[in-house]
Order: C-alpha cells, then structure tokens, then sequence
C-alpha cells in the first residue's frame, strides 16, 4: 500500500521526498505553488534529478500535487475566473516535469450564483484548462464537505461535472474522508455501500487517490475540521479497515491530519500495522 503525507517543498522537492521517507512514508503530497498567493516555486534541475532518483530508490507509488485554495473555477467575476485557469493549466505543465500524475483541485465555491451556473461555469474552465494543456496528467476533483457555497459534497454534483467536460478521460476524484463523512455520508458505519453510490454514479475507478483525516464535526455537519486519525468521530478502526481494501493497494492514502510531521510517523505506523 502507498501511504504518505502532505509535505513542504519550501527547501526543494528532493527534501520533500527525503522527508517523507524519514516518516515510514512511500508516497507524498504538496502544494504546487503557495497556497495563499499565485507565486510558484522556480525549478532547479539538480534538485528535480535527486528528487527523481530519490523517488526511484525508495520506490514511491504515485505522487500527488494540491492547487492553491486561491483558485475557483465557478467564480463568477472574470478576473478570478481566468487566473484560476492559467494557474492550473500552468500547474498541469509544471507537475509533468516532476512526474506527478495527479492534481488535485477543489471544485469551485458559488459565491451566491447557485448550483447550475456555477457546475457550468467548472466544466467551462476544466474544458479551456485542457484545451491548453494536452499531457497525461489528471486532475484530481476533491470531494468537499458542502461548507458555505462549496461545489463537489455530493457524488452528484461531481458526476455531473465529469459526465459533461470534453475530457473526462482526465478526470479523476480524490476522496476526503473528513469531507464526505461531514457531507453526510455514513462511511464510519456504511463503508462498502457507499462506495457501492459512488461506483453506481461515478465510477470506482475515478478515484485515484484518498486524503486520510479524522473528522472533528458530526456526520451531515457541513464542517470541515480535520482529526487526527482516532481522535475524531471515525475513528481507528475505520481508517485500519479502508487501507487494506485490496482494489486501493495500487492508490495513494496522503494524510493531511493536525500535528503534521509530528503525528505521521505514529500515524503511518498504526495504517500499517496488520
């Protein structure tokens, strides 16, 4: 199984692989620029060899990029519209040079213009997105918890996204279990049927990678508050179960849980244990 963790690249990606080596991890996740801002990191081609080497040696499955919490492709103002396209477009260039295959992405949030404008206005700039950038590189649509305008909650809202982009062969969903327990799915109590929902509207085979984090919030809350794994409503046992289902063995398990690379250690302990 691939587990890993969302880590730094603030001091270069061969550090961030040697970090989340040093955890017990064999995968990882970062952002691809800040998060906050539309600054990304310039590339060094040493450091992206001995980034790539250290993937090799270590024998890493598969790697994932986060988009920075700035970009909306449901905006409605222009402006933000069209910069959250270049930068993702931009991201899908950037990733390809370090191997990644996926990026992962929120929806979009409607600032008040409802659902149906704001799933066309998504399918409308993943389109322009993919009409600028044509590489085997997917994105990666992150199911969200419904907190304020969010889009992406339900299963239904991310298949009608998918079912109507021109390229829907590149898209792919990353399943938070924080954010779908919070949507108001029972995955504590209820696993095998909702993944049975999600495989009957989407496809299993979309999802391409899981975020691991215990949820503070009650399930159908609408909150996204992130647990350290055990410490929230899921508990242990739930993430124990998910890890050793057979058909994710090949997908990467990335924590985004509190503590950070204090708690992952322990944490990754624990998933492995048999």
């Amino acid at each position: 199984m691939y587990i890993g963790a969302h880590v730094s690249i603030a001091k270069g990606f061969a550090k961030a692989v040697q970090t989340a080596e040093s955890i017990g991890a064999n995968t990882l996740q970062f952002f691809t620029r800040n998060p906050r801002g539309a600054k990304a990191k310039k590339f060094d081609d040493q450091d992206l060899k001995k980034y790539k080497d250290l993937l090799k040696k270590h024998k890493f499955g598969p790697v994932m990029a986060h988009s920075p919490y700035t970009i909306n492709l449901a905006s409605p103002v222009e402006d933000s519209w069209n910069f959250s396209i270049e930068t993702t477009a931009d991201d899908l260039l950037r990733i390809e040079r370090l191997d990644v295959p996926y990026l992962c992405i929120h929806p979009g949030r409607h600032v008040g213009k409802g659902l149906p404008f704001a799933i066309g206005r998504i399918i409308q700039g993943l389109n322009q997105v993919f009409e600028k950038v044509n590489n085997n590189t997917m994105i990666l649509l992150e199911t969200m918890a419904g907190s304020g305008t969010e889009i992406g909650s339900t299963f239904e809202e991310l298949q009608d996204i998918i079912e109507h982009c021109k390229y829907k062969e590149r898209l792919g969903i990353c399943f938070d279990t924080c954010h779908v327990y919070s949507a108001g799915y029972d995955i504590k109590n209820e696993l095998q049927s909702v993944l049975d929902h999600f495989d009957k509207l989407i496809g299993i085979s979309r999802l391409k990678a899981f975020h691991l984090n215990d949820s503070l919030k009650p399930i159908g809350s609408k909150g996204d508050r992130h647990a350290s794994l055990g410490e929230g409503e899921l508990g242990i046992g739930f993430f124990k179960e998910l890890v050793k289902i057979d058909y994710f063995k090949n997908i990467p398990f990335i924590l985004e849980t509190p503590g950070g690379i204090e708690v992952y250690p322990k944490e990754i302990d624990i998933l492995r244990q048999e």
